[in-house]
């Protein structure tokens, strides 16, 4: 049978690319200078960050979500499901985060590709109730903590696959280890000098970072940025920012602000951005921001509000 299925789904694949239906990240692979390197593709940004900074030039390092793309319901092309079956590894976040995975690995070829599910060993929390989204809370990364884990997941895997580089790797990992357990470090300090403990986010994506650094996330949404708050919940998020003289309401990048808006509006408070780092805009990557430095600036942002 899956001999008469390949051709099919790689026909679909050139009538999909010849009708330019594939603007993804995916097509941006350039095959100059990367003879004989391990070809990666990571499922969206943290994924690469972690693979980019172990691997480095040892790899050629596809993301397949494009640039300022929020990651929750996007969905791989034919295109992009056709190259990753040429790839050497597949880096994905795992924990429900990415609804798509489960059909594309089903194609891959494991004795080409190694599968490597980043949150593999992380203990879940249970997300609020989302219809679009399986009960666990997949926003595992926004722990520095729990981002090193991961990172560990990636480093194992590269060694598995290409053992003559290890030293390289186990380098690399141990000074990306090091920048996350100063960024740990220095969020734990801060937290010595927050009066308040409450954060009122955009959507349910900072339990992870809440439960690290002894915060309480009070999510506007649920575990998807689609999911639309009820009137009731509105209402009740207003009362209690009133009642503990909660000034600030935060925002994510890739989010509608409407709704945080409405809240900081209603509580005459601001609004502040708190990034989950699902992504980076054009703009950022070609600044050189990334990973660490997006939760330094959370960091400042959450100084403002709980301090």
């Amino acid at each position: 049978m899956k001999k008469i299925v390949v051709p099919v789904f790689l026909i679909l694949v050139l009538t999909f690319s010849a009708a330019g239906c594939n603007k993804d990240a995916a097509s941006k692979i350039n095959n100059n200078d990367n003879a004989g390197k391990l070809k990666i593709f990571t499922s969206f940004y943290p994924m690469h960050f972690i693979a980019k900074e172990i691997a480095k030039d040892k790899a050629e390092i596809i993301n397949m979500i494009p640039a300022g793309v929020e990651p929750h319901d996007w969905e791989p092309t034919l295109k992009t499901m056709a190259q990753l079956q040429e790839s050497d590894m597949f880096v994905y976040n795992g924990a429900g985060m990415e609804r798509w995975a489960d059909r594309v690995i089903e194609n891959l070829d494991k004795n080409k590709t190694k599968v490597v599910e980043a949150s593999d060993g992380i203990e879940l929390i249970r997300g609020e109730e989302d219809h679009g989204h399986d009960d666990n809370d997949p926003h595992v990364w926004v722990s520095p903590i729990n981002l090193k884990k991961e990172a560990l997941n990636v480093l194992d895997a590269l060694i598995e696959k290409d053992k003559g580089n290890e030293a390289f790797y186990k380098e690399n990992y141990e000074k990306l280890a090091e920048a996350l357990d100063k960024l740990d470090r220095d969020i734990k300090e801060a937290g010595k000098s927050f009066r308040g403990n409450i954060i009122v986010t955009s959507h349910e994506a900072f339990g992870y970072f809440a439960k690290e650094y002894n915060l309480e996330q009070i999510p506007i949404r649920g575990v998807s940025p689609q999911q639309e708050p009820s009137p009731a919940k509105m209402a009740e998020i207003v009362k209690l920012c009133k009642e503990k003289n909660i000034r600030y309401i935060f925002v994510e990048k890739f989010v509608n602000p409407k709704y945080s808006e409405t809240i900081a509006r209603e509580i005459k408070g601001e609004v502040l951005t708190l990034n989950a780092a699902h992504g980076l805009t054009e703009e950022e990557e070609k600044s050189g921001m990334d990973y660490i430095s997006i939760m330094y600036e959370n960091l400042e942002n959450l100084k403002k509000a709980l301090e």
